[in-house]
């Protein structure tokens, strides 16, 4: 079983200063403190931890790099055992970055099941509980049979909080791309706040999987 004291020197043996200033430039975050591992040499690490996840869990949370590995290798396991630490660690979630990668593959295959979590964490008060609700959203229910859900989730979870705002932004340009008529009625709503509507136009407007005519359609949108 793993140590803290050795995964710390696995760590900063792959330390890279300049992606470690360059990483906390972007987290926005002083009190994120980054080793500065970049992600692919992380992943291939949390390949390796795939059985060390007990451990992992007790280790303190003063790194980046540690939560990231936690969320990452708890990313790996079948759906049972994933659902029995998830709230831990979604708990555990102070960033951007590490609410975005944490993508749990196996909840594409059980996404009646996580539902009630997804409810849960939208109406939860901490930021990136609330933006990973959106986020598991985005990567796995923006697909047929699934975008009613999806659309109720915005409708309750719109927040000035930029992070959250930023991440149903994300949603809804995704909606957009691929169920533009739904999208475009859902923003028609005007459910969203002007900042995260227009957000969602943006971004869906930078996608190339949208037509020019439609990115005229929405930019001429009163949102």
């Amino acid at each position: 079983m793993i140590t803290y004291e050795e995964l710390l020197s696995q760590l900063f043996s792959l330390a890279d200063e300049s992606f470690r200033a360059f990483h906390t430039k972007l987290l926005k975050d002083d009190a994120v403190h980054v080793i500065g591992v970049r992600t692919p040499a992380l992943r291939k690490l949390a390949k390796g931890l795939k059985g060390e996840l007990d451990a992992l869990l007790t280790f303190p949370d003063d790194y980046y790099e540690v939560t990231w590995l936690k969320c990452a290798v708890a990313a790996l396991l079948p759906y049972t055992q994933f659902v029995a630490v998830v709230d831990a660690l979604v708990g555990l979630l102070d960033n951007w970055a590490t609410c975005d990668m944490f993508a749990p593959a196996c909840i594409a295959r059980h996404r009646d099941l996580f539902k009630p979590n997804v409810l849960r964490y939208l109406a939860d008060d901490r930021v990136f509980v609330r933006r990973f609700a959106l986020t598991t959203l985005l990567h796995f229910y923006v697909v047929e049979g699934e975008l009613a859900f999806v659309l109720e989730c915005l409708r309750q979870a719109d927040s000035e909080e930029y992070y959250v705002s930023m991440a149903a932004a994300w949603l809804t340009a995704e909606v957009l791309v691929k169920f533009y008529d739904a999208g475009k009625a859902f923003l028609a709503e005007g459910k969203l706040s002007h900042a995260t509507a227009r957000r969602a136009v943006r971004k869906a407007c930078e996608s190339l999987r949208i037509s020019d005519a439609k990115k005229a359609e929405l930019r001429a949108m009163k949102v």
